[in-house]
C-alpha cells in the first residue's frame, strides 16, 4: 500500500508537468516549422535527430545505472550507494569518450557518402550535427545522477525541469520566428545550449542533495563491482546501440530515398507521438523504481504483479489520447500546422499503431532488467534490431512507398513484444498465458471496441471542429465504458472502488462515515 501511494504521488508531479508541457511544446513546433520552413525542419530532425537519439541513450543506460541502485536501496544497503555512483560515473565516462569519437568519424561518412541534403544546406547541417555531438558528452556524464533520481523517486525534480525545459523551448522558438540570418543553425546552438545548461542542473542538484553523488572515485572505487557493471553495461549498451540504429536510421533510410521532406513528416510524426505518449510514460516512470526496488527487496511476486498491473495501465492511458487523435488526425494537423507536409498523416497513424502494440511489454522489460540476466536478452533483441531497416531499404529500393517503413517497424515491435515475453517466463517464471488473458486481450478487444464506437460521428457529420469536439467526448464515454465492462478484472473494479472511497473519505468532515461500496 505503501508502494501505491508512492507511485500515485509521483505519477501526480509528473502528470501536473505534462498538463503543462503538452500543450507548450506542440505550439513550439508549430512556430519553429512555419519559421525554418519544411526543408530545413527536415534537415534539423535529420541531423538534429541525435538530440533525440541521445534523449533515449540518456533514458535506456540511466535504466541501467537505476537497476543497480534502486536494488541497492530496496536491500538497504546504503553504503553501497557510493560505491554504485563513482563505478558508475568512471564506466560513463569512458562511454563518452568512445562514443564521442565514434559520432565524428560517423559524421564524416554521413553528409559525404550517406545523407541527402541540398548542397546549399550541407555546411549549416554540418554545424548543426557539431552542437548535437558537444551535447553528447554532457548527456552521457550525466546518466548517473538520472539514475539517482530515479532511484531516489524525486519526479517532483523531473516536473520542475520538464516545466523549465518546454518554457525555454517556446522561448527559443519566438526567438527564432523574429530573427534574421541562417535559423537552421542558430535553432542547432540554442537547442544544444538547453540541453547542456538542464544536464548541468541535475548534476549540481544531486551533488548538493544526496551524499552518495560526492565524486570519490579512489576511496568508493570497487574493482568487484566494476566488472558487474561493466559486464550489464556492456550487454545493454549493446541493446541500446543496436535499437538506436534502428530507431534513428528511419530517418536516414527515408532520407536516402525521398529527401528531407519526408524527414520534416516524420519529424511532426514523432513529435505527436511523444506527447500524447507522455500520458502512459508519467506513469512508467514513476513505476519502474518500484519494479527494481521489489526485486530488490527479494519480493519477486510483488513485482510480476506491478509489471503486469503496469501494462494494462499503461495500454488504457495511452488508449485514452490515442483513439481521438487517431480518428482526426487529418484534422488536428490543419489546426495545428500551417502547411502539413506530405505523408504525415499515415506516418503518424502507424506510428501511434505501433506504440499501443509496445506498450503493455515495457514494464515486463523492466522486470528482466531488473533480475538482471540480460545476455542473451540482448543478443537476440539486437539481432531483431537488425531486421527492419534492412527490409525497408530492400523495399524501397523496388518502389515501394515511404510509409513502408513503419509497416516494418510494426512487425519488428511484434517480434521484440514476443522476445520479451519469452525471456521473462525464462528469467522469473512470468505466467505468459494468464497476461495474455487478463491484458492483452482485454486492451485488445478494448481498443478496438471504443475505436468503432467513436468513430460514429465520421459517418453522421461532415469534418469540422463541433465534429472534433463529438469525437473526443464520444471516445472518452465509450473508454470509461468499455475498459469497466472488458478491460478490467473485478478483482481490479474492488481495487479502484476502494481508492475511490480512501480519497472521498479523506474529504469528509470528522465524524461523518463513508457509506462503503457494495461489493461485486
Amino acid at each position: 500500500m505503501q508502494a501505491a501511494k508512492r507511485v500515485a504521488i509521483n505519477s501526480g508531479f509528473l502528470y501536473a508537468r505534462m498538463a503543462i508541457t503538452v500543450f507548450i511544446s506542440l505550439y513550439s513546433t508549430r512556430l519553429i516549422l512555419d519559421a525554418l520552413g519544411t526543408k530545413d525542419f527536415g534537415i534539423f530532425n535529420l541531423v538534429g535527430g541525435v538530440i533525440l537519439m541521445l534523449g533515449f541513450l540518456n533514458a535506456s543506460m540511466a535504466e541501467a545505472t537505476q537497476r543497480f541502485m534502486s536494488f541497492a536501496l530496496g536491500s538497504e544497503n546504503f553504503e553501497s550507494l557510493k560505491r554504485i555512483f563513482n563505478v558508475s560515473l568512471i564506466l560513463h565516462l569512458l562511454i563518452a569518450g568512445v562514443l564521442f569519437l565514434a559520432l565524428e568519424v560517423a559524421g564524416f561518412f554521413f553528409f559525404d557518402f550517406i545523407l541527402n541534403i541540398p548542397p546549399d544546406r550541407i555546411q549549416a547541417a554540418k554545424m548543426v550535427y557539431q552542437f548535437m555531438v558537444v551535447s553528447t558528452l554532457f548527456t552521457i556524464i550525466s546518466v548517473p545522477y538520472d539514475a539517482v533520481i530515479n532511484a531516489r523517486e524525486k519526479m517532483w525534480v523531473f516536473a520542475v525541469l520538464g516545466i523549465i525545459e518546454a518554457v525555454l523551448k517556446l522561448l527559443i522558438a519566438i526567438f527564432i520566428s523574429k530573427t534574421t540570418g541562417d535559423k537552421l543553425v542558430l535553432y542547432g546552438m540554442l537547442m544544444a545550449s538547453l540541453a547542456i545548461f538542464l544536464l548541468v542542473i541535475r548534476g549540481v542538484y544531486c551533488q548538493y542533495n544526496y551524499r552518495e553523488c560526492k565524486v570519490n572515485f579512489r576511496g568508493s572505487f570497487d574493482n568487484k563491482l566494476m566488472k558487474e557493471m561493466t559486464g550489464f553495461a556492456g550487454w545493454s549498451l549493446m541493446g541500446i546501440s543496436t535499437g538506436m540504429v534502428a530507431h534513428y536510421g528511419q530517418g536516414m533510410v527515408l532520407n536516402v530515398f525521398f529527401g528531407t521532406v519526408v524527414n520534416a513528416a516524420q519529424g511532426i510524426a514523432i513529435q505527436i507521438s511523444g506527447q500524447l505518449g507522455t500520458f502512459a510514460l508519467t506513469m512508467m516512470k514513476a513505476l519502474n523504481p518500484t519494479i527494481a526496488k521489489s526485486e530488490g527487496a527479494g519480493d519477486r511476486n510483488l513485482m510480476v504483479k506491478t509489471a503486469i498491473l503496469g501494462s494494462k495501465i499503461s495500454f488504457f492511458l495511452l488508449m485514452l489520447m490515442y483513439v481521438p487523435v487517431l480518428i482526426e488526425l487529418p484534422y488536428i494537423l490543419k489546426l495545428w500546422l500551417k502547411n502539413v507536409p506530405p505523408f504525415t498523416v499515415v506516418f503518424c497513424q502507424l506510428l501511434l499503431l505501433r506504440n499501443l502494440i509496445e506498450q503493455p511489454f515495457l514494464t515486463l522489460a523492466t522486470s528482466i532488467s531488473a533480475v538482471g540476466k540480460i545476455k542473451n536478452f540482448q543478443i537476440v533483441g539486437s539481432l531483431l534490431s537488425l531486421f527492419p531497416l534492412m527490409v525497408s531499404c530492400l523495399l524501397f529500393s523496388i518502389g515501394y512507398p515511404p510509409y513502408t517503413i513503419y509497416i516494418v517497424f510494426i512487425i519488428y515491435s511484434i517480434l521484440t513484444s514476443i522476445n520479451i515475453l519469452h525471456f521473462s517466463k525464462k528469467l522469473f517464471g512470468f505466467p505468459v498465458s494468464h497476461f495474455f488473458n487478463r491484458v492483452i486481450l482485454r486492451c485488445l478487444l478494448s481498443f478496438c471496441m471504443s475505436g468503432l464506437i467513436s468513430a460514429v460521428p465520421l459517418f453522421l457529420m461532415q469534418e469540422s471542429f463541433a465534429r472534433l469536439i463529438v469525437v473526443i467526448l464520444t471516445s472518452l464515454a465509450s473508454f470509461v465504458l468499455v475498459v469497466w465492462i472488458i478491460g478490467i478484472t473485478k478483482y481490479e473494479k474492488l481495487v479502484f472502488k476502494k481508492l475511490v472511497e480512501n480519497l472521498i473519505s479523506r474529504f469528509l468532515p470528522e465524524g461523518i462515515k463513508f457509506k462503503r461500496l457494495k461489493r461485486i
